[in-house]
């Protein structure tokens, strides 16, 4: 089996190395972007597996860049790497398309194990055709991944996909925070992290907005379920 390619978009020579290397000992291809415009053009160009992508980069930032390779490559995982950590740069950052988002500095071994992850969710156990889970008018097509609302195509990343699949194929019940944490990023709950209320605001925006009845639905204190009616 070929080596998975790794593009790394990041403009700090020493973080780059680091990655590199690290990855490549991991027995990853690795692929070097040092600004924003190239990374775009080498992830048009080439059939990567996954992008690492910092966000202040010098020509175009990572949001753009993110943002521009959703475009034409929907289901890539993206990982940003960067030293902002407000919330507001999180939701931004998840807003712009990216699958996870890791804080500078950071422990490589966290980031090979969330690279892991990102690969995984990426190539899931293939579904019999025409496999369609379905609550009200939201319909999530399992052999293409398709998710429609009333007919309306919703364009989710990997991870946000696989964070509403988990709730449909659990509606009606309510759902833990350790158990979202466990079942779609494959990671224990760290209690410092506002990563689940980030993508289940996205959700509520792609899924819910506009639409009736609202499916998700928050349990303060227990977690968090999907249903057809509050």
């Amino acid at each position: 089996m070929s080596a998975k390619k790794i593009l790394v978009i990041e403009d700090d020579q020493r973080i780059a190395q680091l990655l590199t290397r690290g990855l490549t000992n991991k027995g990853f291809e690795i692929e070097v972007a040092y600004n924003g415009t190239l990374g775009l053009r080498r992830a048009e160009s080439i059939d990567f597996d996954l992008i690492i992508l910092d966000i202040n980069l010098p020509e175009m930032n990572g949001f753009e860049v993110c943002k521009s390779i959703r475009s034409f490559k929907p289901n890539l995982p993206i990982l940003m790497l960067t030293a902002m950590s407000e919330i507001e740069d999180k939701i931004e950052g998840f807003e712009s398309g990216a699958d996870d988002y890791i804080v500078k500095p950071f422990d490589f071994r966290e980031l090979y194990h969330r690279v892991l992850v990102a690969l995984r969710h990426n190539n899931p156990e293939p579904e019999s055709l025409g496999n369609i889970v379905r609550i009200a008018d939201l319909e999530i097509f399992l052999d293409s991944k398709l998710v429609k609302r009333a007919g309306q195509e919703i364009r989710l990343t990997a991870r946000e996909y696989d964070f509403l699949l988990f709730l449909v194929r659990n509606q009606g019940r309510i759902i833990s925070k350790p158990e979202i944490a466990t079942n779609v990023w494959d990671i224990h709950f760290d209690t410092g992290t506002n990563v689940i209320e980030v993508y289940i605001n996205i959700l509520r925006r792609k899924i819910d907005k506009g639409f009736e009845p609202k499916l998700i639905h928050t349990r303060p204190g227990l977690g968090y379920m999907i249903r057809e009616s509050a």
